[in-house]
């Protein structure tokens, strides 16, 4: 399978996780992470998730005209308070001791962006949400899973695909989302705007 009119798909994220689902679609890819701060400029979730995966596009895309980019963004809600990826081991262990023993939202916004050589932009946005339950945790299983060194690098400070498995109670929405790219939902957004060669 490609994309219509032999254009690109570009991933404009460095994340390994993104990089192993996005194969799922089977269509020629690159990798151009974008470099720049994001700012969100929303206090709820769902527009954090998807203003920051647009500017990620953007910027991508400004210097890559006629490709279709893909920018995406992930964060844990819990209550009205948005976590993403820790900024040390104390932050780790705050939102984890959050999270425990209860229930929380996670979010991941999806931006496909194209712009053309004469400057005109398409642009198709949207987020995926995804609760998840998590099992009761002391504080010494809390500081064992901080020291794996698994939480530093991702948003609400756990990975669902690694050893953080063991305190999943059940999840209610999409697992690929809480992994970090809803997949499923991209490929159905993808057809919809008919981007797809057969």
């Amino acid at each position: 399978m490609e994309l219509k009119g032999h254009s690109s798909l570009i991933l404009a994220s460095a994340s390994p996780r993104r990089r192993e689902l996005i194969q799922l679609l089977e269509i020629p890819y690159q990798i151009i992470p974008a470099k720049g701060e994001e700012q969100a400029i929303s206090a709820l979730p769902w527009e954090t998730v998807e203003q920051l995966s647009a500017q990620k596009a953007a910027e991508v895309g400004r210097s890559h005209p006629n490709c279709w980019i893909l920018g995406a963004d992930t964060v844990v809600a819990f209550g009205n308070e948005i976590f993403g990826k820790p900024a040390d081991e104390e932050d780790a262990y705050r939102m984890l001791y959050l999270l425990q023993g209860n229930t929380h939202q996670v979010y991941t916004g999806v931006t496909l962006y194209r712009v053309s050589s004469e400057g005109s932009e398409k642009v198709h946005r949207f987020y995926e949400k995804t609760d998840v339950e998590v099992y009761p945790m002391s504080d010494q299983e809390i500081w064992a899973y901080i020291r794996t060194g698994e939480p530093m690098d991702k948003a609400g400070a756990y990975g669902i695909q690694g050893s953080f498995a063991l305190y999943v109670k059940g999840i209610c929405g999409d697992y690929q989302n809480v992994v970090g790219l809803p997949v499923s939902r991209l490929y159905s957004e993808m057809k919809k705007l008919d981007l797809f060669q057969v």
